[in-house]
């Protein structure tokens, strides 16, 4: 080859080189922001099968931290201008690895995304697998009770992906490797605690009719409802009762909602307000159990149990708790039994048998369709000789 061509060969091979202008622009609506970020697609390592450590480990080692700076910048941006609990800032990190590499197209890469976006945003993570099964799991210290969990150097760590399994996974059969790849940072400790929600777009809401009857009055609300909720809490798994019971209302929700009950609620006594909202809570909503709707057991918020049409009684005690907290903001404790769960409020003065818990006397006010239609203090005749427990306590903070 003479020089003249070797050089017109090299200013080719050059000019056709993925560079930083080969970069676009990804662009996408997360709970009503933009997200934007400068990404190459052609920098996504092409692995022919992610199913081992070996390459696992190898498409790692092809991730230049640099090119994915821009992405993990934009994360890092949304998370200190919203603070967003963890729940909903892996949300994001989920709706950003889709993005960058579809979960149809390989499901395994999505993953590894996730796990290093995660992880580069301060996440302790941690990957798994067995086979053509490939876990991602988080330290977490709370109590997760419906999903697997793994124990590393005296640390819990559970699973976040489980559900893509259809939540059914033979561990006896298939044994998982742990791969330990260190992301520089990566400590932070996962909670599910949600502290709030965001701030989405009023256009987003929907307007749905709640009616009940009360003393032979009809009642109807117009509450502003937003099906978001419902794609962010899809996978949220059963929690302990103090994280799921605090879950708060969308701002358009609450607004929509609450005042208007206090409105009704107006020129009540307290007993009687609370015996609204009971019955609120039990008639202006179908019963359904969670195996029904959900294929097995499941916790709904507040507002999940406002958005879907059939509920539990986990969740009307949840929908119940909210409302005797926004409006009255009462003493209350969440009674288990091995088959119901129902919810107690502390009165001046107790309504019926109460249950005396640490001193103090609590009336049952049963927030679910029964039967027969229990007064406020009455518990299900079936349960009055079966052992219970008192799972979560909420005493009022003093001002």
């Amino acid at each position: 080859m003479s020089r003249c061509l070797t050089i017109l060969f090299l200013v080719v091979s050059f000019a056709i080189r993925p560079t930083a202008s080969a970069a676009n622009t990804i662009q996408f609506d997360f709970c009503g922001e933009l997200i934007s970020f400068d990404f190459d697609q052609t920098i996504i390592p092409d692995n022919p099968v992610l199913s081992d450590e070996t390459a696992i480990t190898a498409f790692y080692q092809r991730l230049n931290p640099k090119d994915y700076d821009p992405v993990v910048n934009a994360l890092l941006s949304y998370k200190e201008k919203f603070k967003p609990d963890d729940w909903l800032f892996y949300q994001l990190v989920r709706k950003t690895a889709q993005q960058i590499s579809p979960k149809s197209s390989d499901y395994h890469r999505y993953t590894l995304y996730k796990w290093y976006l995660l992880s580069r945003s301060g996440y302790d993570a941690r990957l798994a697998v067995s086979g053509n099964y490939i876990l991602f799991y988080i330290y977490c210290a709370e109590n997760i009770y419906n999903i697997p969990y793994r124990l590393v150097n005296g640390k819990q760590y559970v699973c976040l992906n489980y559900h893509d399994y259809g939540n059914n996974i033979d561990f006896q059969k298939h044994v998982f490797t742990s791969i330990d790849l260190p992301v520089p940072g990566a400590e932070t400790v996962f909670s599910y605690k949600i502290t709030h929600l965001p701030e989405f777009k009023p256009t987003d809401y929907t307007v749905k009719d709640l009616y009940f009857n009360y003393n032979a009055s009809d009642y109807h609300f117009k509450v502003k409802l937003n099906n978001q909720i419902q794609t962010l809490f899809i996978n949220y798994p059963v929690v302990d009762y103090a994280l799921y019971l605090n879950i708060p209302l969308s701002k358009e929700t609450y607004y929509s909602l609450i005042p208007l009950l206090k409105k009704s609620l107006k020129g009540l006594s307290v007993k009687s307000g609370v015996d609204y909202l009971m019955r609120f809570t039990r008639y202006a909503f179908m019963f359904e159990p969670d195996t029904e709707v959900f294929g097995g057991e499941k916790r709904l918020s507040p507002e999940q149990t406002l958005l879907y049409d059939q509920s539990d009684c986990d969740d009307r005690v949840a929908l119940f708790y909210c409302l005797v907290k926004e409006i009255y903001n009462l003493p209350m404790i969440v009674v288990t039994y091995p088959k119901h769960v129902t919810i107690a409020v502390q009165f001046k003065w107790p309504v019926g048998k109460p249950i005396v818990y640490n001193g103090n006397k609590y009336s049952i006010c049963e927030p679910t369709p029964q039967k027969e239609d229990l007064m406020l203090g009455e518990t299900l005749p079936e349960l009055k000789k079966v052992p219970y427990e008192v799972a979560y306590v909420y005493t009022p903070q003093k001002k």
